[in-house]
């Protein structure tokens, strides 16, 4: 039965744009890709006039939105973020944590546990991001210094038994630990990421060896050039954007970063190694001046302005309140990409990244039907789950 064809879109496909197209969804999947006058199956259509037709943004870093953090610990914050997210033309995300008690990150992982088994209408859950608490104090950010500690194997090995669904641990990879956590992880499946970390060259090298293959939020809490004895020394970012194998993060919110990096990075790493993240934070699509990073019980008091998240001393950003349609089109106007390659690094590269290409990140027969309607301005105009309209 086909449920649903999308007639007159400009369809990115990993080959190129079909213009004037059609895309067939049968049964939650992509049935069929359909150039311009080809004869239409029976059944409703959509007519895009001409709007570009995306494979869903996929967010492997965020913690919150609309109001609500994933570790406020409740299913309505699970759902609501979804929900806000999936507006914005997320169709996938990886709910992430924050350094934390560990009795608040068992009672976030029993939550998402649960929140599997609700049916709702926004973005999919398709892992945990466990940003923490194995960090340097040095490059903390945002996160909260009392939790932060060094990698105890009883400790990760515990957590890892609560549950399955963990895909991604951030963690610094020059700690005492660091490397055997690294082991242990890529042993079961999660994917080790290097973070909030004052690591030099040698040590990043030493992390890679180990499977830490991804930069979260390049440039953010992350170890530059330095001089040792008179000598430069690389930090993580320049050996990050240096190692072909380490793919990196960007916060492409406009204030993060500013357009010379973004461009830089572009450049170096190409959009098949960057994927586009919010990092947002519960103040996400929201329209308030003050908020919290974290929990409600324990979460740290932020203030917005400038479209970003900071300390209230203004020390640093706390986090970003950007939604994945602001990334795209901070790339495609500010980093002056191409609307096809900025949704590759929202879409496909993360699909990549996280292991799960196979089923979302591109527009392909077969794949599940997740997409994003949008115009010239990536104006959201209709977001797609398993071929489901989100209202």
């Amino acid at each position: 039965m086909v449920h649903l064809s999308i007639l007159h879109a400009r369809i990115i496909t990993p080959t190129g744009v079909i213009e004037d197209g059609c895309v067939v969804i049968r049964d939650g999947k992509i049935h069929q890709l359909l150039p311009p006058g080809a004869a239409l199956p029976d059944g409703p259509v959509l007519d895009a006039g001409g709007n570009w037709l995306a494979p869903g943004f996929i967010d492997i870093h965020v913690h919150g939105g609309g109001g609500y953090d994933f570790m406020d610990n409740t299913i309505e914050a699970f759902l609501a973020i979804a929900r806000l997210h999936a507006r914005h033309g997320t169709t996938s995300m990886f709910p992430t944590t924050l350094t934390s008690e560990l009795s608040d990150l068992y009672a976030t992982i029993e939550c998402y546990e649960k929140a599997l088994s609700h049916g709702h209408d926004g973005a999919r859950f398709l892992g945990l991001h466990l940003e923490g608490p194995y960090f340097s104090k040095e490059q903390r950010g945002a996160q909260d210094e009392r939790y932060i500690r060094n990698p105890d194997p009883e400790e990760y090995r515990a957590i890892r038994q609560k549950t399955a669904h963990i895909r991604r641990w951030s963690a610094a990879p020059e700690l005492p630990g660091a490397l055997a956590f690294s082991d242990f992880c890529r042993s079961n499946g999660i994917l080790p990421a290097l973070a909030h970390t004052n690591a030099d060259y040698d040590q990043v090298k030493a992390g890679v060896q180990h499977g830490y293959r991804l930069a979260t939020h390049l440039y953010s809490a992350m170890s530059g050039l330095t001089r040792r004895n008179g000598f430069r020394i690389a930090g993580a970012i320049e050996s990050s954007l240096l190692l072909d194998e380490i793919d990196v993060e960007l916060i492409a919110d406009g204030a993060h970063l500013p357009e010379a990096l973004l461009k830089l990075v572009v450049k170096v790493k190409g959009k098949e190694k960057i994927a586009l993240i919010t990092d947002a934070m519960r103040a996400a699509g929201t329209s308030v001046k003050q908020s919290l990073l974290g929990s409600k019980s324990s979460g740290l008091e932020v203030i917005i302005e400038d479209d970003v998240a900071k300390l209230p001393d203004r020390s640093a950003f706390a986090g970003s309140v950007a939604t994945a349609d602001r990334l795209v089109r901070t790339m495609v106007q500010l980093a002056e990409v191409s609307i096809p390659d900025a949704v590759y690094m929202m879409s496909t590269t993360p699909a990549r990244i996280m292991g799960v290409a196979d089923t979302v990140g591109s527009l392909e027969t077969g794949k599940n039907a997740d997409l994003v309607l949008f115009d010239d301005d990536i104006r959201i105009q209709q977001t797609f789950i398993n071929g489901k309209p989100v209202l």
